[in-house]
């Protein structure tokens, strides 16, 4: 039936120090786009600001960022603020959160610590043995006009696409996984060559249905760095930041030239872990 739409969620991972109307606007964008196609409808964005194990320099507590986050979303009515990753105590790379967003839809008891509840990985592999299994439970309880399980969406700026190319920054595996599996929508400025940096990789250009690209015409080239540095030279970020967003970092004297110091001279979690990873992979060779 060519009438029924995808369900789709979107999901933005980052730092989120702070949150501002740019990552707002990428949910709007790209909501837009996917109902412009008129084969998706987009029933859900999270925002998953990353753990303090993360190591970035100037990275202020996921306690803090968490909450601006729900301060600037309070009034949105699909867009929301999940916690879990900047609960963890390790960092977790980019994939497993996904993982963990795709397997909450499928089973939305799974993840609450229900005594009965099934571990992840158990209930994978039984869907693996018996691919037949739930395909016919599925059709009787779908609404006419959406396909079965939502799709989880990873929804980034062309500066996160880009960053797959920096050494042992991602491996190229979970790369696969997320454009073979789950699918990036991909926020641009109209002129970035985005499409350039796809073409130039195998792997992305193997996937590039997966890969969705959104061109952004009002350009808006706010971003959390130029946020952090108006905020330690005593400079106004109204109108960049919501409102709420303004006033509580106010309040708590969040960002200064030392929070900014914070982790300096810190190797980011994931380049730690691949290059060890990778030291590895020589061992064994």
């Amino acid at each position: 039936d060519p009438d029924r739409k995808t369900e789709v969620v979107l999901l933005a991972c980052g730092s989120f120090n702070p949150i501002t109307n740019m990552h707002l606007r990428l949910f709007e964008l790209a909501k837009d786009y996917f109902h412009e196609t008129g084969k998706y409808k987009v029933i859900k964005g999270i925002i998953s600001p990353v753990g303090d194990a993360y190591k970035k320099k100037g990275l202020i507590s996921a306690n803090h960022r968490v909450t601006m986050a729900k301060l600037a979303t309070k009034n949105s009515d699909w867009v929301e603020v999940d916690d879990w990753e900047s609960c963890q105590s390790e960092w977790l790379e980019t994939l497993k959160v996904l993982r963990y967003h795709h397997q909450k839809l499928l089973s939305p008891d799974v993840t609450n610590s229900l005594p009965d509840a099934v571990p992840l990985t158990k209930l994978g592999r039984k869907r693996k043995q018996e691919p037949n299994r739930h395909h016919p439970i599925k059709k009787k309880n779908q609404s006419p006009d959406v396909k079965s399980v939502p799709q989880v969406k990873l929804l980034c700026g062309s500066d996160m696409l880009e960053s797959f190319g920096i050494p042992n920054l991602w491996k190229l595996e979970d790369i696969t996984e997320i454009v073979e599996k789950h699918g990036l929508v991909c926020i641009s400025r109209a002129g970035n060559n985005v499409q350039k940096f796809i073409y130039e990789s195998d792997i992305l250009w193997r996937h590039k249905n997966n890969i969705h690209l959104v061109e952004e015409w009002i350009t808006n080239d706010i971003s959390s760095t130029k946020i952090r540095r108006a905020l330690r030279r005593g400079q106004s970020i109204r109108y960049l930041v919501p409102d709420v967003v303004r006033a509580y970092i106010e309040k708590n004297n969040l960002y200064s030239p030392e929070s900014e110091d914070r982790n300096a001279g810190v190797v980011l979690a994931p380049l730690q872990k691949h290059a060890s990873d990778s030291k590895n992979q020589q061992a064994l060779n």
